[in-house]
């Protein structure tokens, strides 16, 4: 874990004469490395699940679900929507390194509830090119955990979809609350 400055802020992001963000989150990998032991596990998830979340910094997803280092694979994106990577990464996941079972959280409180498909335009106005991604921005996130469900469900590519369940995780009481996808 990174440490605070005396004042308990957190590290700079490089003023003259201070250590950068980066430069401190090396030095905690340093500090990590030295007391690291080689585990001796291969990519393959030892409970054979890929877990889709946001990645919104308030969920320590290992935690929530009781996962250890090797449990499972994790894919995080803004929102926790299975977008065309997400289906990638999971593709990947099932075909090549043995995973069946899918679980995908959404939260509550998202930054995408509060963003629309105008964060393209705008990001084109500033930059002079619009991004050729979505948003994929939303009101209910109920209803988007069910698309997300079907997504993954409809993928042709994906060889396992009979394992997919989805859930909203309540970031000021640390439940996950399951959504069905029959409403």
């Amino acid at each position: 874990m990174l440490t605070s400055t005396p004042s308990g802020a957190r590290p700079s992001n490089g003023s003259p004469g201070q250590e950068s963000l980066i430069d401190s989150l090396v030095r905690a990998n340093r500090a990590y490395a030295d007391a690291f032991r080689d585990p001796g596990m291969d990519a393959r998830p030892v409970l054979g699940v890929a877990v889709v979340a946001c990645m919104d910094a308030r969920i320590d997803l290992h935690a929530a679900l009781g996962l250890e280092l090797g449990d499972c694979h994790t894919i995080r994106n803004a929102g926790g929507v299975v977008t065309d990577d997400t289906i990638r990464s999971l593709t990947i996941s099932q075909r090549a390194l043995k995973t069946r079972s899918v679980v995908l959280i959404h939260h509550t409180g998202c930054g995408l509830q509060t963003l629309t498909e105008e964060f393209r335009y705008e990001l084109e106005r500033e930059v002079g090119q619009r991004p050729a991604w979505a948003v994929e921005s939303f009101r209910d996130v109920d209803q988007d955990v069910r698309q997300s469900m079907r997504r993954v469900r409809t993928s042709p590519f994906l060889a396992h979809t009979d394992d997919v369940r989805g859930f909203v995780f309540d970031v000021a009481s640390g439940l996950l609350r399951e959504i069905s996808d029959l409403d």
